[in-house]
């Protein structure tokens, strides 16, 4: 009598056997067509390519040199698109004013190409106008963007010119504008002119 039931529960369920197996034959081709996980290789964080003594001009809409980067060495990594830079040298170049110098020990570039990250002892000079004296910047990281011809940073900054030295946490520096504007914890020494 048991034995009779379980035959006929199990013949209840036979039209579904069908059924039960194109699911699992679904779930067996569905395993078999998912992507391949990343090879090794796409994973690592390699140099694809470098450049020696890099030099790059960037002009205006009218041809003319608008600025200039320059590095000892340039190397790109695929896997985050980032460009790095030993020793760069960003010359900002400006009609009716001498050229901005910027450099550090070490840089690297946006995707593209667009802004500049300058890190460790980065010196900007902003040379005499008729109107200004020379003035000099140090600080250990700044943001610059050149086709703006302007720069920025949220650490401590020394500006100093012949009679002056400013210390500061935070600057703003607009070349074509011809401002600078710090930003917090601001000290100056002031040596008098002499007559």
């Amino acid at each position: 009598m048991f034995a009779t039931r379980v035959f006929e529960k199990a013949r209840s369920w036979l039209p579904l056997l069908p059924l039960l197996l194109m699911l699992a034959a679904t779930y067996w081709l569905n395993l078999q067509v998912q992507p391949l996980p990343q090879a090794e290789s796409q994973q690592r964080h390699d140099v694809d390519y470098y450049v020696d003594n890099f030099t790059a001009t960037s002009l205006n809409i009218l041809g003319q040199p608008r600025f200039i980067l320059k590095a000892e060495k340039l190397w790109h990594y695929p896997d985050d698109d980032t460009t790095h830079l030993q020793m760069p040298h960003l010359t900002s170049l400006s009609p009716g004013r001498p050229p901005t110098l910027t450099t550090s020990l070490t840089g690297m570039l946006t995707s593209k190409g667009d802004e500049v990250y300058l890190y460790d002892e980065v010196h900007i000079v902003r040379p005499a106008t008729a109107d200004s004296l020379e003035q000099d910047f140090t600080t250990d990281y700044l943001h610059a963007i050149p086709d703006r011809d302007f720069a920025e940073t949220d650490r401590a900054v020394v500006m100093s010119d012949k009679y002056n030295v400013i210390n500061a946490v935070g600057m703003q520096l607009d070349n074509k504008a011809g401002t600078v504007k710090l930003l917090s914890h601001v000290r100056a020494t002031h040596e008098p002119i002499p007559h």
